[in-house]
């Protein structure tokens, strides 16, 4: 990927990009992701048979803010609340909150993933279900760790994890992602692909969280479902 390429994508104030691809922009302020006009549906169907239909859904790093809006069109009895530590996120987020046709988006919330407290959203035994797609390799460790304690720490008994994006698994990764993770780690050496068994269900079980459910995505990604167990 080159530079000339990245100068199109969304950053940070730091200059640092917020997503890996460019994204177009609508006159009322709603960007649009084209990763998510891929995978949506098979993260529709995967919240539809494995996640939930119904209930209150925090996400944390909600990037363009199409995913909730999307998904609770889809499904009519979900909440979705909005939260990002990125200004430009968060006003796309707003923008598809006000272009909702039903009042179950909430937010946009500034949330710090890696912070002992998420301040406006941090109401344990609250929330049926955290998610979080395509954040934690675009992202220090510390934030992967962050959120899994958030999830521990405010899910309701039985409440979900939802993660999706690249995983290695035991050790071994796709070729793909063994190259999207050293173009990360070039970014930003605190970044890259973790790995779903080694890395990531050691920290849930630590919080109660158990693996409930592995499904293969498209391009090479993974939908995962931990389940807080009491």
């Amino acid at each position: 990927m080159s530079d000339d390429s990245d100068k199109t994508f969304q950053k940070t104030n730091d200059g640092k990009p917020v997503a890996m691809e460019a994204r177009d922009q609508a006159e009322d302020g709603r960007r649009y992701s084209p990763s998510v006009a891929r995978n949506r549906e098979p993260i529709l169907e995967v919240f539809r048979e494995h996640v939930g239909e119904t209930g209150q859904v925090l996400e944390i790093a909600s990037g363009t803010g199409e995913h909730g809006a999307f998904l609770t069109e889809a499904l009519p009895q979900l909440n979705w609340t909005y939260s990002d530590i990125d200004t430009v996120s968060r006003e796309s987020q707003a923008a598809w909150r006000r272009a909702a046709l039903h009042e179950r988006l909430h937010g946009p919330y500034t949330v710090d993933a890696s912070a002992h407290s998420w301040g406006p959203v941090e109401y344990p035994g609250h929330w049926d279900v955290i998610v979080s797609m395509n954040m934690i390799h675009i992202a220090p460790f510390e934030v992967a760790l962050g959120l899994i304690g958030g999830a521990g720490r405010l899910l309701k008994p039985k409440g979900k994890l939802f993660l999706y994006g690249p995983f290695a698994r035991h050790g071994e990764i796709a070729p793909s992602n063994a190259e999207f993770s050293a173009n990360l780690k070039s970014r930003d050496p605190r970044w890259g692909v973790r790995d779903l068994d080694q890395q990531i269900v050691p920290l849930a079980e630590e919080v109660g969280l158990r693996l409930q459910q592995v499904i293969e995505m498209p391009a090479n990604n993974l939908s995962v479902v931990l389940q807080r167990q009491a």
